[in-house]
């Protein structure tokens, strides 16, 4: 969630320093969660060991669930950034996917115990620290973008049944992808860059084979799964039931 002084209007030094208090405040409380864990952790100790009051915590952030959506914000943000590079110089479309998906790892390693000790609060389906909540709308968008250039910058042409549910699909794989990497305890986390590799390569054979004919009952198949299940997709995507008279 962005800082509620971000705007046109904030600009300028107090901008700057407004963001470094906000950064500071962040910084304290993720190091704080690692330490004592989630629940442990209050804004009071939090503003404490920033040196800043408990008001002006509460001025950046709303409450402890809103500095973690100031983390899913930051690595949301951090890794539109990173996979610059593999999306400008790849155009297959496993090359592009494995680059984006081990880019995540990259980016998320600092924070790895972290993930373990606030996982429990984030599997909560109830929690505004669930992927799927409301309160994660903005992180949850920005990672499906990435994904929308995934597709949109490969040589892979995609079946028009999947065109639109695929960059969603492809960000629950991530999903799965996260879940296996917070209890991934090899070293340097290496069974979870082999899954986004194998995973990519898997994505990208079944892309292409759906474009075959002889599938494409299948295809309409999987489209109404995706129809029925994708997070938002209902309101995104038409009945393929309808379209097809059924």
């Amino acid at each position: 969630m962005p800082a509620k002084n971000d705007g046109p209007a904030a600009a300028g030094p107090q901008s700057s320093k407004s963001e470094q208090t906000r950064a500071l405040i962040l910084e304290t409380a993720l190091r704080l969660f690692q330490e004592r864990g989630y629940d442990k952790t209050t804004m009071r100790a939090i503003a404490k060991e920033a040196g800043v009051s408990v008001g002006n915590a509460y001025y950046y952030f709303d409450g402890k669930e809103h500095l973690i959506q100031g983390f899913y914000d930051r690595i949301a943000a951090a890794h539109q950034a990173a996979v610059r590079e593999v999306l400008d110089r790849e155009t297959e479309l496993e090359a592009r996917l494995a680059g984006v998906l081990t880019a995540w790892l990259d980016i998320a390693t600092p924070y790895h115990e972290f993930a373990v000790q606030f996982f429990k609060n984030a599997a909560d389906p109830d929690s505004p620290l669930s992927p799927f909540s409301p309160e994660s709308e903005h992180a949850r968008e920005q990672a499906i973008s990435v994904h929308r250039e995934v597709l949109a910058g490969s040589r892979s042409k995609v079946a028009p049944e999947l065109r639109e549910a695929l960059p969603e699909l492809m960000w629950l794989a991530q999903m799965g992808l996260v879940l296996y990497w917070v209890f991934d305890r090899t070293q340097g986390r290496e069974r979870s860059y082999r899954l986004a590799r194998r995973g990519a390569r898997l994505t990208a054979r079944g892309v292409a084979l759906a474009r075959f004919r002889v599938l494409r009952p299948l295809v309409l198949e999987v489209h109404e799964l995706f129809t029925d299940f994708l997070p938002g997709m209902t309101k995104a995507l038409p009945d393929p039931a309808r379209e097809r008279g059924d």
